[in-house]
């Protein structure tokens, strides 16, 4: 990825710049469900991976250089932890710091309502979730990562039929580097 690629991920989540559809990461952690469900090349500026993404080509590609600014800067992966909080509630989860032991990620009061938009076979939210799993271990946030796996692994021993046993292999993969 060139120096200009990276600057633009960096200053995308510094609220500097606009992705490269003109959106500011602060419009779209406003956005509704609907729109978060239906509009589909925001993910990848939301948690970018080192891989190109084969639904945005114009999503950005984590190198070094990125993930090293993630992890040595609070205020980037604060941003992130918003991204994440912004997802989870689109699926229906919520975050809990717990004092002294971490991070704890569970269903939310709407998890009912919320689940019937995305737990279904094949759904494209399963890809997200992979995405989001994998983003937040390489930017610094493991901790979020492994919870977030932790609270799908419940939904999946609740949800096997629905989720299916390779989509669980691509979290856990995700999850655990």
């Amino acid at each position: 990825m060139s120096n200009e690629l990276s600057e633009n991920i960096l200053a995308f989540y510094q609220g500097r710049s606009p992705n490269s559809s003109g959106r500011m990461l602060e419009d779209i952690w406003l956005w509704d469900c609907q729109k978060l469900e239906y509009t589909h090349d925001y993910i990848q500026w939301l948690f970018p991976l080192k891989e190109k993404s084969r639904f945005n080509q114009n999503a950005p590609i984590l190198n070094d250089e990125v993930i090293q600014s993630f992890r040595r800067d609070e205020q980037l992966r604060l941003r992130l932890r918003k991204s994440l909080e912004v997802m989870l509630q689109f699926y229906g989860l919520q975050c809990n710091e717990i004092d002294d032991t971490g991070v704890e990620i569970t269903k939310s009061d709407n998890y009912q309502e919320r689940k019937l938009n995305w737990i279904e076979e094949g759904n494209h939210n399963y890809l997200r979730l992979t995405r989001i799993l994998t983003s937040l271990r390489l930017l610094g946030l493991e901790d979020y990562a492994q919870a977030l796996f932790k609270c799908l692994n419940k939904i999946y021993i609740e949800e096997n039929k629905n989720i299916g046993s390779k989509t669980y292999s691509y979290w856990e993969s995700a999850a655990e580097g």
